[in-house]
């Protein structure tokens, strides 16, 4: 892992397991199948809901600074704490929660290497036993919604402009227009089919390999590259409402090093539904 640029954000499975006991080492799970963790998780770590947690309840929005640092104190995380993120779907809502944990400037934030299948797959151990810890000492800033984030009405001006790239992160058949969903992922009320203009179709799981772990750099280098994604664009990812694009995220910011990407997590449910917003398809059927 030291050939990416900033390999310090990525732990393997033996680090986890030498940390396990470790008190400035907090275990995050995040899942896309929320009932995994009831199941089995490696010992000591907590959940983090994206649903129930990260969101807020009324505004489609994430949750202010306050119930931030309600949420992290009753998990036991502290300003300065290891945090360490894993799930399962290749660490698709693990990358995820860490976005939002970047959202507010949290310092130590880490991804387990593979996830909940590497770790399983080397015959781990896995607990049913809640850990509780005591309450952590969390003071965040207010959330930053400028530097790793994108909204709409920049995404309009974003298209229109040079030196930039847009990275469209979901299925090739929701990018051509074929399907406004696919089976695997729950339908969001998108009405429209199809992608913003100019962007580039590069599906977010291509980063990873069978074993859940991320490619090596130089093949990530000429996956992204191949399409125009380049470090020296402001880069802007999308999906359908900003969870696996925050994966493109984690990987061009952190394993490329790319200095300007942020997450438009409005994403399709948002641009494929919005009035006179332009749209383009690939699909003739």
């Amino acid at each position: 892992m030291a050939e990416y640029a900033h390999p310090e954000v990525l732990v393997d499975t033996a680090w986890v397991a030498d940390h396990l006991d470790d008190p400035n080492v907090r275990l995050v799970e995040s899942n896309e199948d929320i009932l995994l963790y009831d199941q089995g998780h490696i010992p000591g770590a907590v959940k983090i809901d994206w649903v129930a947690d990260l969101n807020d309840p009324v505004v489609r929005d994430y949750l202010d600074k306050a119930r931030f640092e309600q949420l992290l104190a009753a998990k036991g995380i502290s300003n300065d704490t290891t945090v360490v993120f894993y799930g399962d779907k290749n660490n698709w809502w693990a990358t995820y929660a860490l976005w939002v944990f970047k959202l507010f400037g949290h310092a130590d934030a880490r991804i387990l290497n593979g996830g909940r299948a590497k770790w399983i797959a080397e015959g781990r151990e896995l607990t049913r036993q809640v850990p509780s810890y005591p309450a952590g000492s969390y003071t965040a800033p207010e959330r930053d919604d400028t530097a790793i984030r994108a909204f709409r009405d920049q995404v309009r001006e974003h298209i229109k402009q040079s030196g930039t790239a847009l990275v469209d992160v979901r299925s090739p058949q929701e990018y051509s227009g074929e399907r406004t969903h696919m089976p695997e992922y729950p339908q969001e009320g998108t009405l429209r089919g199809g992608h913003i203009p100019t962007a580039a179709s590069i599906p977010w799981a291509q980063a990873v390999q069978a074993d859940s772990t991320f490619k090596p750099i130089e093949e990530l280098q000429a996956l992204y590259g191949g399409k125009g994604i380049t470090p020296d664009k402001d880069v802007i990812a999308y999906c359908r409402i900003g969870e696996r694009s925050s994966h493109t995220w984690f990987v061009l910011t952190y394993l490329l090093g790319y200095p300007k990407v942020r997450n438009y997590d409005g994403s399709w449910t948002e641009w494929g539904n919005g009035v006179g917003l332009p749209i383009e398809k690939s699909y003739q059927g």
